[in-house]
Parts: structure tokens; C-alpha cells; sequence
């Protein structure tokens, strides 16, 4: 099977990126997309994010050899469902939600018969919308394809292969799996950051204007994290919940263990801890997965 044509369900951040990084590394490939806000359909037009902007979703996967829904996970059914009738036969369905288990349950009860192979691009920023797509999003990130059981393993090749030719480097792994390591590395980070910042805003002995004034290095990469789109994030603890509790449990748990440690005194514990995760941030860098440069290479650090 050979990808000659793409449809793009969703022209936000991540289906904004995937058509750029299209236009610049795969040329030859057709691009057609769909987004329910014509807003977003208006200015994905002006910058080119696809080779057709449509103005159904039916329209734009009729000729598609492979769909890539970029919707919040908990629109993904009613997404699916919305181009159910004219999806071909041949296509192969896939995504990039950040919870795997849920939308794979979605896609296949909304489109019984079709091959559908779920993906999570492990990239993005705290932007969203049209305007915050970028070419180079995928270059150098791990795409992870959680295939169902049953999957065609040409036609699991072919869409590693396409990721492969937009950057990405792919990781094969059960659903479940995959929800049980976003939910430490992506999910629970995310939900602390929302929790701090909102925090810090309802102190009442700490005005707003002083949170935001004299902001160091810590709160402000909280800050950054925290202004990731709302709508994304709800869906993806809605339906990642199972995970989401059972290490937000597990971080409890290592929280009071500090309190502990602080409590009493107890500073080997607080250096050993401080020990171990510095550690780990220096293997970050040296997968090449982020900037070891003073501020992650902020030009504005202080």
C-alpha cells in the first residue's frame, strides 16, 4: 500500500503541523483537510496548512488513503462518525490523541470494518490552533502506534513509515501500555501545572499581580504548561482516568513521604531524591529530547 493522498480531520496545532510537514518533506503526497470552526477553515486556507481545505468532512476523505483525526479525544467518535459514509474501503484511520485505549474503543465502534490504527505523536506545544502549526514539530520525537491485535502488520508499516518520513522516531506498543506511561510523563505533569498555577492565583495573602511579577524559573515553566488548551486536557483525563488515578495515587503518596522528609528534617532523603531526578534530566537531554541550554534556550531567561 502506498499513501498518495491524506486527510486531515482537525486543522489545529497537530493537524496544522502534519500538513506543513507534508508540503515540506513529502511533496508528492495530496493534502485535503476538515475543521468544524470555519474560522479555523479561513486561516488554515491563508497559510496553506493543506493542499484543499473542504468544507465537509465527507469531502475531504473521499479519495483518502490514510485519515488522521487531530481532535480532542473525546470528539473522536462523533469526528469518525461525521465521514463514516464516505470513507473508502482501503483507508487506513489513525489519530493523534494523547490517550490510546479510549479512542481505539471510538474509532472502531464508529467505524466498524475499517482498518484502524491509533497513533500518539509525543510533540507539541502550549499553543493550539491554526496559527501554532510549524513544519518541524514532528523532527526527532517519538510517534507511538498502538495497533489493535488484529492489525495488517504491511498496513502498521506503512503508517510508521509515514511518520518515519515526517521525522518521527516510532515506538510500537499495547494501548494500555501506552496510557499507564503518558499518564506519569505527560497527564500528571499537566495536572500538577494546573494545580500550582491555580494555587497561586487563589492565595489570599499573595495578590495576582505579585504571582506574575515575581515569577521564577519554576513557576513560569508551570505557567506554560498550564496554558495548554483546555478542551484537550479535560478530554484526556476524562478518558485516561483509570491511569490518571492510579498514578496521581502513586504521586500522593511520594508527596507525603516528603512531607515527611521535611518535616523531620530529614535531608538525605530530600538529596537523594534531588539526586536521582536530576539524573534523569540529564538522560532527557541526551536522547535529544529537549535543550540543555541555560532556560531550555528561552532568549528571554533571566
Amino acid at each position: 500500500m502506498t499513501i498518495n493522498r491524506v486527510a486531515i480531520i482537525g486543522l489545529g496545532l497537530l493537524g496544522g503541523s502534519i500538513g506543513l510537514a507534508l508540503r515540506e518533506r513529502a511533496p508528492g503526497i495530496a493534502t485535503t483537510g476538515f475543521d468544524a470552526d470555519p474560522n479555523v477553515r479561513a486561516v488554515a486556507t491563508d497559510r496553506d496548512l493543506v493542499g484543499t481545505v473542504c468544507e465537509t468532512p465527507g469531502e475531504a476523505v473521499a479519495e483518502a488513503d490514510l485519515v488522521i483525526l487531530c481532535v480532542p479525544v473525546g470528539a473522536m467518535g462523533d469526528a469518525a462518525r461525521a465521514f463514516a459514509d464516505a470513507l473508502p474501503e482501503g483507508a487506513i484511520v489513525s489519530d493523534v490523541g494523547s490517550s490510546k485505549r479510549h479512542v481505539a474503543e471510538a474509532l472502531a465502534e464508529a467505524l466498524p470494518g475499517h482498518t484502524i490504527i491509533p497513533a500518539h505523536p509525543v510533540a507539541g506545544t502550549e499553543q493550539s490552533g491554526p496559527e501554532a502549526g510549524f513544519a518541524t514539530l514532528f523532527a526527532n520525537r517519538w510517534c507511538i502506534l498502538t495497533p489493535p491485535a488484529d492489525a495488517e502488520e504491511d498496513k502498521v508499516e506503512v503508517l510508521a513509515n509515514f511518520w518515519r518520513g515526517l521525522g518521527a522516531r516510532i515506538e510500537i506498543m499495547d494501548a494500555e501500555h501506552h496510557d499507564l506511561v503518558l499518564a506519569v510523563t505527560s497527564h500528571i505533569p499537566h495536572l500538577i501545572a494546573y494545580t500550582i498555577v491555580g494555587t497561586a492565583s487563589d492565595l489570599e495573602d499573595v495578590t495576582r499581580s505579585e504571582v506574575i511579577k515575581y515569577s521564577a524559573g519554576g513557576f513560569r515553566d508551570f505557567t506554560r504548561i498550564a496554558a495548554s488548551d483546555p478542551v484537550m486536557w479535560r478530554d484526556v483525563f476524562l478518558s485516561n482516568k483509570t491511569a490518571v488515578l492510579e498514578m496521581l495515587g502513586r504521586f500522593t503518596e511520594d508527596l507525603t513521604a516528603l512531607q515527611r522528609a521535611i518535616r523531620s528534617g530529614d535531608g538525605d532523603t530530600l538529596h537523594d531524591l534531588f539526586d536521582r531526578t536530576r539524573a534523569i534530566r540529564r538522560s532527557i537531554i541526551e536522547e535529544g529530547q529537549d535543550d540543555e541550554r541555560p532556560d531550555f534556550g528561552r532568549e528571554d531567561h533571566i
